[in-house]
């Protein structure tokens, strides 16, 4: 024997302040994972006008085809050890301290982070060179090694330490603005907009209509 049960449900427009809070955290929890490409994008950029050239790691894609990213890694956002890193060759990027301040001119952090791998290269002749490596399980600035070179042979350790020093505040950087991000994106303005978007539909209690 069958039957037919009647469920009304409802626009989010529709539902009470308490059901729209349900529904924004199904959206959150299944946005978790939204494509971050484009702050990817953005930190390679700012990274080649400083002299890092990022390296490329490839991501699989549902269809089975894959694309290649910055190789940017990143955990976050509330848990002790969250942070970012990359993986990088670095050397002297002649005007990339006026590049970064053209591209970004607001952004005084950039600013000192070119400017302090601007100095330490003047020190020593425009003949250092890094390259950086993840290691470790977990992804913030320290889990990077980076390796300092001038002209082929060891840098002293002032200048180690001033490269390493900079291209590590420049991985917390990027976490700042994968950070940013995720915050603008989870407000729930920006939510709100998304699911009116999208016209999903929900029961009286807020939990997604399928």
């Amino acid at each position: 024997m069958t039957r037919t049960i009647e469920k009304t449900v409802y626009t989010f427009n529709e539902l009470s302040d308490s059901a729209k809070e349900v529904a924004r955290q199904w959206y959150r929890e299944g946005d978790s994972d939204s494509d971050v490409s484009g702050t990817y994008e953005d930190a390679a950029t700012i990274a080649a006008l400083m002299g890092l050239d990022l390296n490329q790691r490839p991501v699989k894609l549902m269809n089975g085809s894959t694309r290649y990213d910055p190789a940017i890694y990143y955990s976050g956002f509330s848990s002790q050890g969250d942070g970012a890193c990359f993986e990088s060759r670095y050397e002297y990027k002649k005007g990339g301290l006026k590049a970064v301040k053209g591209y970004a001119p607001k952004d005084l952090e950039l600013h000192r982070i070119a400017r302090e791998l601007q100095e330490v290269q003047a020190r020593n002749f425009y003949k250092l060179t890094a390259t950086t490596k993840h290691r470790g399980h977990y992804y913030h600035a320290l889990c990077m090694d980076i390796d300092v070179c001038r002209d082929g042979d060891n840098a002293s350790d002032s200048a180690e330490e001033s490269v390493k020093e900079a291209l590590r505040d420049f991985a917390n950087w990027i976490y700042s603005q994968l950070e940013s991000e995720y915050e603008w994106r989870n407000a729930d303005a920006q939510v709100d907009e998304s699911i009116l978007a999208n016209e999903y539909e929900f029961y009286e209690s807020g939990k997604r209509y399928c």
